[in-house]
């Protein structure tokens, strides 16, 4: 059985990321957008991306980046993945894939079976698909907002590239979620928080012991390439 891939997204100060390291994260998301709560400023993504240097993939989650913008963040972060979270195409995708010579992970957002049929557009240009709740149209983000969606479409659903369950995830639901997906990764934000923004560190050690203990695999600290 591959490992399950963690995804621990919205980090924002050291305490907070050394746990997630220390608790055996494969990923660690710093988010790039201004309406964000979970927004992080570049000289604090250096700063934390140097601390993560080594011991897990660094993940920048951007929104319909423009390029000045995308160049700024590689240079700060030097991430081991782009997450593109808005509206690019897969087209733009590509692009940055090539431009940026960084891996690209594309998030597509998930209400109805008909959404998957997205996937088919980028599975092959992109390095990773990630799956998230659709948001609703009066959202200020496209994701981050707590929400899930039916975990059912992603029944049997196999993908060209390896995909991850985002989408009101926590410690409480993760086993089954992956149990109705088999997901081979998953990403949380929202569901290890004590409010928007402020990551808790004791829900942090839970979900990650909780998706380990749904796959039975032992927690610790592992490094991937992006695409594995």
């Amino acid at each position: 059985m591959k490992r399950l891939i963690i995804k621990i997204c919205g980090l924002n100060s050291p305490e907070t990321l050394d746990v997630a390291l220390d608790c055996g994260a494969d990923m660690v998301g710093f988010v790039f957008f201004a309406p964000s709560p979970r927004h992080i400023e570049l000289t604090a993504a250096r700063a934390l991306g140097a601390r993560a240097r080594g011991k897990a993939l660094k993940v920048a989650l951007c929104v319909d980046a423009a390029d000045e913008e995308l160049s700024e963040i590689v240079a700060a972060l030097e991430p081991d993945l782009l997450q593109l979270h808005g509206s690019e195409t897969p087209d733009r995708a590509k692009l940055i894939r090539h431009r940026f010579g960084v891996p690209v992970m594309k998030a597509l957002p998930i209400a109805r079976r008909d959404d998957l049929l997205s996937a088919r557009r980028y599975e092959t240009v992109v390095d990773r698909v990630l799956f998230d709740a659709r948001a609703p149209r009066e959202a200020s983000r496209p994701g981050g907002l707590g929400r899930s969606f039916d975990w059912e479409l992603l029944r049997g659903f196999t993908c060209a590239a390896p995909f991850m369950l985002s989408g009101g995830l926590d410690a409480d639901n993760v086993a089954e979620a992956l149990r109705i997906t088999a997901a081979p990764g998953v990403d949380v934000s929202s569901g290890i928080e004590r409010a928007p923004g402020e990551k808790d560190m004791d829900k942090i050690r839970a979900f990650i012991a909780a998706a380990r203990r749904a796959v039975q695999q032992p927690v610790g600290l592992t490094t991937l390439r992006a695409g594995a």
